[in-house]
Parts: structure tokens; sequence; C-alpha cells
């Protein structure tokens, strides 16, 4: 990244050690029981593939064989699955942070280099952001259940497929959850890992999504003109949510802001809107897929179903509702929601194929109004 006289916007690596400092410590498990739940998460994540292909039909368009041939696993097994604790689920999206606002930190460095003082401001101001960073992330990295890793650049410790794009498995917080829930783990570690293969096969069958969606993105924070100062607030507003810690004299702000409210451009709110639209595809379609595959593959997938939309909904209480507010995870409880509402109608509508053709091209993604009105994405499409 560049840097002003070496010095980084974010100090990535303070980001990583104050987020591996202070995320919670996992369930207590044996070091047998351990390695037993990673191994069983690994097979499900192999397993999964063939459910996710052969309820879904995607197949990537260079394969020539069926689902299950030879030639269509070793392309999918291109993208790698990794089982990580909370520090490896940090390390990675502190990596995949670092590439994608790689161009609007620069934008950001550059205006700093223009002001007296900018490089030892920038010092300071790189070393704040880096703790207010992972103090954000320690809260996440205990949330996490399971993350395909559409940007993710390779490391030593850390491999990527070869056009981007790994499978992140966090096993404690698995196991958290399904003790938390009380429901048959075998089951839930299989219905987490059908959740996230079936994000897998959207982008290794569907060869252009990526580029879009990383297209959208980097339109999105080139038409972004904040100050660094604005973005320091909005990362300390969220730490001192995770702390309890406010401005003496400073009431609670009962709305609430979030990130989202740095839009600030018409250009800005359209990007939004279509990335929030396939991203409510991307979720909605992988809970149909979940629930889809059916109590063959996971039979007491209506029980983990129904307490795991409770657990979703009820959040952890008032700090952690104000923390998800901040950072927009709200809005993402919402495109699960909206996007499987969209897909199981367009399914029952025009069958599992016909639904198929929203990946045919970015002009066949649903807009945000047919999201919410799929007769409409059936009516253009398939007309």
């Amino acid at each position: 990244m560049t840097s002003i006289g070496g010095v980084e916007m974010v100090d990535w690596n303070l980001a990583v050690a104050t987020a591996t400092r202070f995320v919670r410590p996992g369930p207590e498990v044996s070091r047998d029981e351990a390695r037993a739940i990673v191994a069983e998460l690994r097979r499900h994540a192999k397993s999964s593939e063939e459910h996710v292909r052969a309820f879904t039909r995607m197949v990537q368009p260079e394969t020539e064989g069926p689902p299950g041939s030879e030639q269509s696993h070793e392309q999918a097994h291109d993208t790698p699955v990794l089982v990580v604790d909370r520090a490896g689920w940090i390390k990675a999206n502190v990596a995949g942070f670092r590439a994608v606002l790689k161009p609007l930190l620069q934008k950001m460095e550059e205006r700093r280099s223009s002001v007296p003082g900018g490089a030892v401001l920038g010092a300071v101001g790189g070393k704040v952001t880096g703790v207010e960073l992972g103090m954000l992330l320690s809260f996440l990295a205990s949330r996490v259940l399971g993350q395909y890793e559409t940007f993710a650049p390779a490391s030593r410790d850390l491999p990527a497929a070869a056009q981007g794009g790994r499978l992140l498995l966090v096993a404690p917080n698995i196991v958290h959850v399904e003790r938390e829930l009380e429901v048959d783990p075998h089951d839930f570690r299989m219905w987490v890992c059908l959740h996230e293969e079936t994000h897998r096969t959207q982008f290794t069958a569907v060869p252009w999504l990526r580029d879009h969606i990383e297209g959208e993105i980097q339109s999105f924070l080139g038409e972004t003109e904040i100050d660094p100062g604005t973005l320091l607030e909005r990362l300390r507003e969220a730490a001192q949510s995770l702390t309890g810690g406010r401005p003496e004299g400073e009431e609670a702000d009962e709305g609430g802001r979030s990130f989202v409210d740095l839009v600030q451009t018409p250009a800005q709110r359209e990007i939004l809107a279509r990335l929030t639209a396939v991203m409510s595809l991307l979720e909605g379609h992988a809970d149909y897929v979940m629930d889809g595959v059916g109590p063959d593959v996971v039979p007491s997938v209506a029980e983990i179903r129904e307490k795991f939309q409770k657990r979703r909904a009820s959040g952890a209480g008032r700090l952690d509702q104000a923390l998800r507010k901040l950072l927009g995870l709200d809005a993402k409880l919402r495109q699960y929601r909206d996007g499987e509402r969209f897909v199981r109608a367009v399914v029952d509508e025009v069958g599992m194929d016909g639904f198929n053709r929203v990946w045919t091209s970015p002009n066949t993604l649903p807009t945000k109004q047919e999201i919410a009105k799929p007769a409409d994405w059936v009516a253009r499409v398939h007309r």
C-alpha cells in the first residue's frame, strides 16, 4: 500500500494484535475433541459440495462433465477450505480489508500528505485506527460461523485460489452456537457447511460475479470523499459501543449511525442499492439451499432453522444491538430474510432452472426493488 513517509493510514499489524488480544476465548474442548471437530468440518465441506451442486444445478461453464465428475471436483477444490480459530479468522479478514480498501486509503493518504505535519499525524492516526479496527474485529471474530472470502489474497499460512477466494469455517464459533442452541452437533456442522459451500458454488460457477462485485465496490470507494478524521470518528463510536465507553456528558444516540451513513453522492446511493440487491440474492440463495437440501442430509434441519432464526432476531442485548446497528449488521439480517423470500418465490414460479437465469449476466441480477417484488424480476427476465 502507498504510504506517506513509510506510514500507513491503518497499522494493520496492530489491528491484528489488538483483535487477537481482546477476542473472547472459545468454548472448552479437549485436544482430541478439537481434532475430531476439525476433521468432521472438512468432511462436511467436501460432501456438501455435491449436495449443493445437485440441488442448485450450478456447474462451472468450463466443466464438461456433470456436477459430480472428476473435472468438476478438481476445479471447485482450487478454492481452499480452511478450518480456523478466531485468531485465524482475524488474520484472514485483515488481509481482505487491506486489499479491498487499498484505493480508498491511498486517496486519503494523498490528501493527508498536503497537510502540514500530515506524516506525524498519520503515524498517530494509523496506530489509533489499528486499535479501533482491532476492537471491532475482536467483537466480530466470536460471531462469524463461516465465510466465503471473495477477495482473499494468498499468504504463506492462509492459501487462496489462483483467482482469489477461500472458504473459512470458524470451528470454535460453530461449537459455541451448537451448544447454545442445544441442537445435534453433526447436523448443525453440516448445515453451516451447506450455507458456506453455496457461496463458494456461486462464485466458482459464475465466473463474472467476482469481478462484477469488485467493480461495484471500487466504484463506490472511488466516489468516496471522506477525510481521515470522519473515518476515525466512526471507528471510535463503534469501539465505544463495544466497551460501553462514551465521552463524558455525551448522551447515547438512540437512532445510531452506521458506516453506511458515509454515503454522500447520488452515484454512491445507486451503487449501494445494486450491492444491497446482489448481497441479498447471495445470502438468501444460501439460506434457501441450506434448508432445501433437506432432511435426508440434515435430519433435524427444521429444529435448527427455528432455533437459529430466533437467535438471529434476538441479538445478545442492548450493547450488541447498538454495535450491530453501527456496523450495518441489521441490514445484513434483512438481506438473509428478503433474499430467501425472493429466491423461494422465483423458484416456486419458474423452477430452479428458471431461477438460475439470474446468473446469466449482471443485467439479469435483481434490482433492490425486484428483491422486494420477485414477480417484477420474473416479468423482466422471463418475458
